[in-house]
């Protein structure tokens, strides 16, 4: 098994490039976080940045140490691992 980061620099400099950019729906803005616990019914244990929070994992197929995408408390998606 391949240790991950919390946010790879990849992500982080994309974060910066895209930063100021947000939904047109609802104005919010997608963050990478971290799966830390899965949780009964489609939830999760994420952090990131910020300390753990519970977000929906319900429509991505995330694992423990995945980092995932999250808009509006929903992973929208799981992000490719980044070689450190």
């Amino acid at each position: 098994m391949t240790s991950r980061r919390a946010v790879p620099d990849e992500l982080a400099d994309w974060a910066v490039a895209h930063a100021g950019q947000s939904c047109v729906t609802c104005s919010d803005t997608a963050v990478p976080a971290t799966v830390a616990a899965l949780l009964p019914g489609g939830l999760a244990l994420a952090d990131a940045g910020a300390g753990l929070e519970e977000i929906s994992v319900a429509l991505v197929g995330a694992r423990i140490g995945d980092t995932v995408l999250v808009h509006a408390g929903e992973a929208i998606t799981v992000l490719p691992e980044v070689a450190p």
